[in-house]
């Protein structure tokens, strides 16, 4: 991994291993990274907090990571995830992060 590219981390999309929908976007520095292989659950690191955090820590939505894969750059990680618990994964409480339409489709332009 290149972890030279954003101050020691890298972008880490977490898809669900089942239906693909895209979860949310974390970071990871090789600690993270390490974590995650290490334990089978996704882990990441907190940009605001300077620390480790455990996807579904304190509220038992954890991610338990199925495959990684790498891009051709290998500067992102794609994290392919089951949820646990009730399956909530952003910190609003839906099940994903991506909710809100930011323009109307673009397809055929």
């Amino acid at each position: 991994m290149d972890f030279s590219k954003l101050n020691g981390l890298v972008p880490a999309v977490v898809q669900d291993a089942g239906t693909n929908e895209v979860l949310m976007v974390g970071f990871m520095n090789q600690e993270a990274l390490d974590r995650t292989v290490a334990t089978g659950f996704a882990t990441f690191f907190s940009r605001t907090r300077g620390s480790l955090w455990l996807k579904g820590e304190t509220s038992g939505n954890l991610l338990q990571v199925e495959e990684a894969f790498v891009d051709c750059d290998e500067d992102t990680i794609l994290l392919k995830v089951r949820r646990l618990g009730r399956g909530k994964v952003c910190h609003t409480g839906q099940r994903t992060c991506f909710t809100s339409l930011l323009t109307p489709a673009v397809a055929g332009r």
